[in-house]
C-alpha cells in the first residue's frame, strides 16, 4: 500500500486539507486525511510536502482535443514515437488523452487509426522508469467538416458524411473512436451523429456554419459537445445567431474550448466560463507536434505548419496550438475571475465525464491513482500514472 500525503487536495469536487490517499495495485481505495486516519505499519508513505511545502494533490489531466507535441505528431506516429510523446505530456500534467485527427485520405487516415488502437490497447502507464500519460481513446476532427469553416483541413479530404465511411473508420480504429467532431448542416449528419451516439461516440458539433436549427437538429440525433468553441463557427450575429447560440445557451451541451490567449481573446474566454459554467466547460490543447519545440516547421497529419513566437500557422490560417494544459489551467486563473480548482475542474473531471470515461478525472475511492502535484501558482511538480512515477 501506498499513502501519500500534501497539503491540500482538489478532487475537484471539493477541497480536503492535509489529505491522505490510500493507493493499492493502481487505484485508490480510500481519500480521508490526518485528522481523521492514520497510516497503517507496513505502508509506502510519500510526503509530497517535504520537496514542495505548497503540494497540491489534483487529478491527472485528461485532453480530448490534441494533435501531438514533442516533435511527435499523433497520425504519423510509431509506437516508440508515442512513448516519447506520452512522457512528455505527464511532463505537463496529463495523464489520458484522446489522440485527435485530422482530414487526410481515407487510407492515410485508417492506417493512422489502427496504430493509435494499438497504442490505446498497450495501455502503458510506465516505460523506461518514466510515467506515461495514456491515449484512452480516438477523437475524428474530419473528414466531416464544412468547406466554410475548415480552417487548415484540406479541402480535398473532406467529405459528406456516410454510414458507411464511419463504419469504415470506426472499424480502422477497432471501435477505440471516443470523440468525434462533424457539421451538422452537412448532408448525411444526422444519421451518422445518430449512429455513433447509438455506438456511445460523443459527437461533438464543429467546423460548422450551420445556423442555429441545423445545430439543434444535430443535438436532437445526439449530438452533445461543441470541439474549440469560437474557432472554425459560424461568427455570432444578433439577427442570425447561427451554431454559437445552441452551444452556449443549451444546458445539455457541454463545449471546449483553446484557452491560449491567441485563439480566443481573455475577455471572451471569461464570457464562454459565465455561459456553459464550471460543470460544462472544458479546457483542451488541440496541441501539435510544435508543443514543447522551437520556431520551425512540423507536420500535423498531412499538413505542414509553421510555428513562429508561439503561433501555429499555415496560409495565414492558425493550424492548431502549441499549448500544453498545465498552461491553459494557468492561463484560467490569469484570464478569469476562476480560481485554480475551478480550472482543474475543467481539465479533469469534465473532459474525462464528457469522454465517458468513468472514474478518470477525479480523486475518490475506486478511481484510478493518475494525479499531478502541483503549486500554490499552478506548476506542474510530479506527475503520476496509474500509481507509477512518484
Amino acid at each position: 500500500m501506498i499513502v501519500l500525503r500534501a497539503k491540500r487536495l482538489y478532487t475537484p469536487q471539493e477541497e480536503i486539507q492535509n489529505p491522505l490517499v490510500f493507493i493499492e495495485d493502481g487505484l485508490i481505495t480510500e481519500v480521508s486525511s490526518r485528522g481523521q486516519r492514520e497510516i497503517p505499519k507496513g505502508a509506502t508513505e510519500i510526503d509530497l510536502t517535504r520537496d514542495h511545502d505548497d503540494a497540491i494533490l489534483v487529478p491527472g489531466f485528461v485532453d480530448l482535443h490534441m494533435h501531438g507535441g514533442a516533435g511527435v505528431d499523433v497520425m504519423r506516429a510509431s509506437a516508440a514515437d508515442l512513448r516519447h510523446l506520452n512522457t512528455f505530456l505527464t511532463k505537463h500534467g496529463v495523464t489520458g488523452y484522446f489522440p485527435t485527427t485530422v482530414a487526410a485520405p481515407l487510407d492515410q487516415t485508417c492506417a493512422a487509426l489502427g496504430r493509435l488502437a494499438d497504442a490505446i490497447e498497450a495501455g502503458q502507464a510506465l516505460a523506461n522508469g518514466e510515467p506515461q500519460a495514456r491515449p484512452l481513446g480516438i477523437h475524428l476532427e474530419g473528414p466531416f467538416l464544412s468547406h466554410k469553416r475548415r480552417g487548415v483541413h484540406p479541402p480535398e479530404n473532406l467529405v459528406e458524411p456516410t454510414l458507411e465511411i464511419f463504419e469504415r473508420l470506426w472499424q480502422a480504429a477497432r471501435g477505440h473512436v471516443r470523440m468525434m467532431t462533424i457539421a451538422p448542416e452537412l448532408p448525411g449528419a444526422i444519421d451518422v451523429i445518430a449512429e455513433a451516439a447509438r455506438r456511445k461516440v460523443c459527437v461533438s458539433i464543429g467546423h460548422s456554419d450551420a445556423v442555429v436549427e441545423a445545430a439543434r437538429a444535430g443535438v436532437q440525433a445526439g449530438a452533445r459537445h461543441a470541439t474549440h468553441v469560437f474557432n472554425a463557427m459560424r461568427p455570432l450575429d444578433h439577427r442570425d445567431p447561427g451554431i454559437l447560440v445552441e452551444v452556449l445557451t443549451d444546458r445539455q451541451v457541454t463545449a471546449d474550448i483553446i484557452a491560449d490567449g491567441i485563439h480566443v481573446a481573455p475577455e471572451v474566454v471569461q464570457l464562454f466560463l459565465n455561459a456553459k459554467g464550471k460543470d460544462n466547460s472544458i479546457l483542451i490543447t488541440d496541441a501539435t507536434a510544435a508543443t514543447g519545440m522551437p520556431d520551425g516547421k512540423y507536420q500535423l497529419g498531412p499538413i505542414q505548419v509553421e510555428v513562429k513566437d508561439g503561433r501555429c500557422m499555415k496560409d495565414g490560417k492558425l493550424a492548431g496550438s502549441v499549448l500544453t494544459m498545465d498552461r491553459a489551467v494557468r492561463n484560467i486563473t490569469q484570464f478569469t475571475d476562476w480560481n485554480l480548482r475551478d480550472a482543474v475542474h475543467a481539465a479533469t473531471l469534465n473532459p474525462a465525464r464528457v469522454g465517458g470515461l468513468g472514474q478518470s478525472g477525479v480523486i475518490v475511492a475506486g478511481a484510478e491513482a493518475s494525479f499531478v502535484v502541483m503549486s500554490g501558482a499552478g506548476e506542474v511538480m510530479k506527475t503520476m500514472v496509474r500509481g507509477q512515477g512518484f
